[in-house]
């Protein structure tokens, strides 16, 4: 692939920006069958054998994550970040690029990395969650589109982002955005899929490697 100068980058979080997966690091709290079962159902979805959309429910369903453990997650996001990624994000930023998260994850602790990055709030979207006056958890929001199959495609859509624009990601939620971006980089720092990487335009496995691919 020759060399783009993008004008707008798009990232996902879990597995990307940041090397762990939300619903796993949540899913370990509730003891290693549970962390089992969630591991397999995620690695399933994001390898495009199972629905996103059921799967998403389930995995919250079983976890059940309080506010607090909710705060906590934003917080192991930014120490698990990875290599290179917020130097990535700052020479983007420097060269007028528009970089934005669209994330399957949660919102709030999306948010938390995303300031950690500098990227403004207007541009993180990622799925709501509620709790209740105890601070357990109280369901999610369950018209996000990003919490279901092609959600990521529709939230890109309908933003009509200045082209040409990138995308980065590890799973088939991102992989199925290639129809609305002009390239899709598969990023394997955290977890490598073949599957996802034949659909992918070029591969990374440290955001270090991005400026190979691309101008910024």
């Amino acid at each position: 692939m020759t060399k783009v100068r993008f004008r707008t980058v798009i990232l996902d979080v879990d597995s990307t920006l940041s090397r762990i997966e939300g619903i796993e690091w949540l899913a370990r709290k509730r003891g290693p069958d549970v962390f089992a079962r969630i591991n397999d159902v995620t690695e399933r979805a994001m390898r495009g054998e199972l629905e996103f959309d059921g799967v998403y429910a389930a995995r919250l369903d079983v976890v059940r994550p309080t506010r607090e453990e909710i705060a906590q997650l934003g917080q192991a996001y930014i120490d698990n970040i990875a290599p290179g990624a917020a130097e990535a994000v700052s020479k983007l930023k420097e060269a007028g690029v528009r970089v934005l998260i669209v994330s399957g994850g949660l919102r709030e602790p999306v948010m938390h990395l995303a300031a950690h990055l500098g990227i403004p709030a207007e541009d993180v979207h990622a799925v709501g969650i509620n709790f209740d006056e105890k601070g357990e958890y109280a369901g999610y929001e369950i018209d996000h589109p990003c919490s279901r199959q092609f959600g990521k495609r529709t939230v890109i859509s309908a933003l009509e982002l200045e082209p040409p624009s990138l995308l980065v990601g590890d799973g088939m939620t991102d992989a199925e955005v290639k129809p609305v971006v002009d390239a899709f980089a598969a990023f394997t720092g955290a977890v490598r899929r073949e599957k996802i990487l034949a659909l992918a335009d070029f591969e990374i496995t440290a955001f270090s490697q991005l400026f190979d691919h691309i101008t910024a």
